[in-house]
């Protein structure tokens, strides 16, 4: 519970009581809410230099939060994002070990304190599947995550894009189709910019598959 804040005079000296950590809490959470609104803006831009910006900007606002506070998952996730995205913003043309590597543990940070932060465990099972066995993929434990993501939280959108692909590869075609179709109209439905290409392309494509059995 938040504590009140009190003033305490002694003589003509006031102190401020519970103040500290008061205003701690709502810096933490402030910057924490603006480093992810960067993110957002950032997968929202049109262009490569201010998407870059944005995801410059959050991860500064990440950092700050990060070492206000290194015990809040919602911090390193908000770092997580920033790095995250600025590495796609890039094209992953320029790989990074350093910066994999850094952002990965911002990931499990994030989990480590929070193992029930969903959308941590939506990026974590996407990575899973995503980059090779040589960096720690494992397709089959992304899976399990991703379909955990979707069960715990309906609204879902990324989780059930990347099992509709990972059901079109084994031919789970009907599967595919229900997951992509549904992840489709979530995006619309949340009015999600960032993400209704990618669901539009990926509906695209399982329907193509079925239809062409």
């Amino acid at each position: 519970m938040r504590r009140e804040i009190g003033i305490l005079c002694v003589g003509v000296i006031c102190y401020i009581l519970g103040g500290p950590s008061v205003w701690a809490e709502e810096s933490l959470q402030d910057l924490t809410t603006q480093a992810m609104d960067e993110c957002q803006k950032g997968r929202l831009a049109k262009d490569g230099e201010s998407r870059s910006a944005h995801f410059d900007r959050g991860r500064t606002l990440a950092e700050k939060a990060v070492a206000l506070d290194d015990q809040s998952a919602d911090a390193h996730f908000a770092l997580f994002c920033s790095i995250g995205e600025r590495m796609r913003a890039d094209g992953e043309v320029v790989f990074s070990v350093f910066e994999y590597g850094r952002m990965m543990d911002a990931l499990d940070q994030t989990l480590a304190l929070n193992p029930n932060h969903l959308d941590a465990l939506s990026s974590k099972g996407t990575i899973l599947i995503e980059v090779p066995g040589l960096l720690g993929g494992d397709d089959e434990k992304g899976e399990v995550m991703l379909r955990q993501v979707i069960k715990d939280a309906p609204e879902s959108i990324n989780a059930r894009m990347v099992v509709a692909r990972q059901c079109a590869e084994r031919g789970e075609h009907k599967e595919a189709y229900e997951l992509s179709k549904r992840a489709l109209e979530l995006a619309k439905a949340q009015e999600r910019e960032d993400l209704i290409p990618e669901a539009e392309e990926t509906f695209s494509e399982i329907q193509g598959q079925l239809l062409a059995r």
